[in-house]
């Protein structure tokens, strides 16, 4: 089995390949260039049918992820009642129906209730359950779920813009689309709060 391991803050981060999982993938990928005509012997696929179950496996690798230990491995009490927001972070992920890429990005606030957690935890959470076969709406909500369970904040906000492919290569072919999702919950329910977040994300900082 490849490895590589390395310790985050506080907990470990491994990168590691499961070979009879890969074996297994490599077969049903070579089924499925086959069945679409390909020459799986030819020197371009060789090794494509391992590639892809390598890479499937890290695309996926959110299901061996505890999002909330990774917020819980970076907690601390502190006295600060404002809002806390992270935007702009990057998104890749599955759908689950056509195994296709959406990508976008995710802008994140909370209001803190005695503990803050450190800022980096927050993009990692968003790659733990995005590295799964998701649909938006629930990626959104689990984000949302996550940080309001594990922190007890006053509140928690999550916006979602992606595309997908599933749209875009196929289907409705409509390359321009942009899905926008938001879940919020405790004082973000409020307008005024909403809004204040809303106009946060929205401004580009000079």
């Amino acid at each position: 089995m490849e490895k590589v391991k390395q310790v985050i803050s506080g907990y470990k981060r491994i990168d590691s390949y499961n070979e009879e999982l890969v074996a297994d993938g490599a077969k049903a990928y070579s089924n499925i260039l086959n069945i679409i005509g390909e020459d799986t012997s030819r020197n371009g696929l060789i090794n494509t049918p391992k590639r892809a179950s390598k890479a499937m496996q890290f695309l996926t690798q959110g299901y061996n992820m505890d999002a909330e230990e990774i917020l819980k491995s970076a907690m601390f009490e502190e006295d600060y009642s404002q809002m806390v927001v992270v935007k702009d972070i990057e998104v890749y992920s599955l759908c689950e129906h056509h195994m296709l890429p959406f990508f976008g990005k995710a802008h994140i606030a909370y209001i803190p209730n005695g503990h803050i957690v450190g800022l980096s935890k927050i993009p990692r959470i968003v790659d733990a359950f995005a590295r799964r076969l998701q649909v938006q709406e629930r990626l959104t909500n689990e984000i949302r779920d996550c940080l309001q369970n594990t922190l007890k904040p006053l509140g928690v906000a999550v916006v979602i813009e992606a595309q997908h492919l599933c749209m875009q290569m196929r289907g409705v072919q409509k390359q321009n689309s942009v899905t926008t999702t938001s879940a919020f919950t405790g004082e973000f329910e409020k307008q005024a709060t909403r809004k204040e977040f809303i106009s946060l994300i929205s401004t580009s900082l000079k």
